[in-house]
């Protein structure tokens, strides 16, 4: 009997009429909720698992008549009984603007839970005056220390250089690459060069192909002049118990900066998702406080003790941690049979597979890389079964890209001026050297003062163009995807010599399985946007 009918007799009349403000529908076995408060939809969600009714049943005969069933529901749930799976039920989107490149890493660096979206250094100009001022953070530690006037000078002599220079690199970059050396659809979808193209339409379409591209250009390169302090927005996205966590982080930091945002983010989610964050700040939340504080307090005093400070040698990305190819095969190989076994145990697969010929093995990883046809048919998570570990030192600008993939554990040093900076070309090429590295200097003169008195605040005034320790480990599953997204054409330069030093380190050690990262582009670009401008122009044709 199709059971989408015997809902049909569920409801009376007027209950339909009721629960129709509440719910998609009244009589399918699939439904949307759309009751409007979140807490009530969180708490549906949860009460559906402790009883046998149907959940729009619950909503009649427990909710309806009590506005406050949502809020019980969850004081009982979460504060008294700790299932914070529960938490996850309650959902928002907040957008926060105003705030540090520093503030908006340690907010992304949660990596379960939440979704961000961030304004972009490849799009944006960031030469804008608010007040006659340019908009970089003024941590109160800073401006009550006697290094205030210098962090100014400092913050207001980058935007300077970026500002006066946005027009001179479009300039620059237009007169290398011009339009005309450059091909473009015409009215019959054919790739012909710029001059040949007749039709006016046409003509202007390739024209905001090439502008747009220019312009994210001209700002990737000059994006390494500008501070950490640099405000930006984001918009982030999350249940309840993420934002939770979020929060307890926030609270928990020595920076002025982070401990205002957990209290901004904290009222805006009382409005719309109080129950799920209640205990962020509560006798529990703060207990979580110290805890965070200690073990960065901790970490902090063992490093002192048993490290030695070395001058770095310059490197860009560095395997340190891999496994011999035929290991990591047989644990792969076992995991993709695991499913279809006939009722083996993992341990009784992978002995079976640990005898098997090299020939085998190989046919087994290329078959399966023969059957991705484009880089989004991810590999199966059999592939996860081996991890590699890669130290990095790029400029911040890069770590901010890279930055954004979750699946895959990345800790991350402070910001410093002590290992250097990264010069684009086309700095050298547009003769504003003196400039660039006059701003370079002068953070590092500022970030020296302040790294004594206050370290953890003396990273604002770095550049993104200084260099950056950080690691990353991953799995080979991971890195396939992190490699062929990072190498495609239109990606920022810096970062696609990072991917490919990556798939050249992994192809080394472990050639036959290199072969699932099917979709790593080797070659190198000078209009990285060009194509993916193309299109996103054929996509507003097809819209119009």
């Amino acid at each position: 009997m199709n059971y989408f009918r015997i809902l049909l007799s569920e409801f009376s009349e007027s209950e339909k009429e009721i629960l129709l403000n509440h719910f998609s529908n009244t009589d399918r076995s699939v439904f949307a909720i759309i009751t409007p408060r979140q807490v009530d939809r969180g708490a549906l969600m949860s009460r559906y698992s402790r009883t046998d009714k149907s959940m729009r049943r619950v909503f009649l005969d427990e909710f309806l008549q009590n506005e406050n069933r949502g809020e019980e529901f969850y004081n009982k749930v979460l504060l008294e009984y700790g299932d914070d799976s529960v938490a996850e039920l309650g959902e928002a989107q907040i957008a926060i603007e105003g705030l540090s490149n520093i503030a908006v890493k340690k907010i992304e660096d949660r990596r379960l839970g939440l979704s961000y979206l961030e304004k972009s250094s490849r799009y944006v100009t960031w030469d804008k005056k608010v007040n006659g001022e340019y908009k970089f953070f003024r941590d109160s530690a800073i401006m009550n220390s006697r290094h205030a006037d210098e962090y100014l000078e400092s913050c207001n002599l980058d935007f300077d250089v970026y500002s006066k220079n946005i027009q001179s690199m479009i300039s620059y970059i237009q007169e290398r690459d011009p339009i005309e050396d450059q091909k473009f659809k015409n009215s019959n979808g054919d790739d012909v060069a710029f001059s040949k193209l007749k039709d006016d339409e046409d003509i202007k379409s390739a024209g905001r192909i090439y502008n747009a591209t220019i312009k994210a250009k001209a700002l990737d390169v000059l994006r390494g002049i500008l501070p950490a302090s640099t405000l930006t927005n984001v918009g982030v996205t999350g249940n309840g118990r993420a934002f939770e966590y979020l929060l307890t982080i926030l609270y928990s930091s020595n920076l002025k900066e982070e401990r205002e945002l957990a209290e901004g983010i904290h009222k805006e989610l009382d409005t719309t998702i109080r129950s799920f964050v209640k205990r962020s700040d509560d006798r529990h939340g703060k207990l979580l406080q110290t805890y965070h504080s200690k073990l960065r307090d901790t970490a902090r005093t063992f490093g002192k003790k048993y490290l030695k400070e070395k001058k770095q040698k310059d490197f860009l990305v560095t395997m340190t941690e891999s496994e011999p190819e035929k290991k990591a095969e047989d644990k792969i190989i076992s995991a993709l049979l695991y499913e279809q076994s006939p009722g083996l145990s993992y341990g009784e697969i992978l002995s079976q597979v640990k005898k098997m010929k090299s020939a085998a093995r190989k046919k087994i990883i290329r078959t399966l890389s023969d059957l991705r046809m484009n880089r989004r048919q991810r590999p199966s998570r059999g592939f996860e079964m081996t991890e590699y570990t890669f130290d990095l030192l790029t400029n911040f600008g890069m770590f901010r890209d890279f930055h954004r993939h979750r699946v895959l554990t990345l800790e991350r040093q402070l910001l410093t001026t002590n290992h250097g900076f990264s010069t684009p070309d086309e700095i050298l090429s547009l003769g504003i050297r003196k400039d660039f590295e006059d701003c370079m200097y002068k953070s590092k003169e500022v970030f020296d003062l302040l790294k004594k008195e206050m370290s953890e605040q003396a990273q604002y005034v770095v550049n993104f163009a200084y260099k950056y320790h950080y690691f990353m480990k991953l799995n080979l599953r991971e890195a396939t995807h992190l490699i062929e997204l990072r190498t495609v054409p239109q990606g920022h330069s810096d970062y696609r010599k990072v991917a490919q030093e990556m798939f050249r380190s992994i192809k080394k050690v472990q050639p036959n399985l290199s072969t699932i990262v099917k979709f790593v582009d080797l070659k190198s670009y000078g209009l990285e946007r060009l194509e993916s401008e193309k299109r996103i122009e054929e996509r507003r044709k097809l819209l119009k």
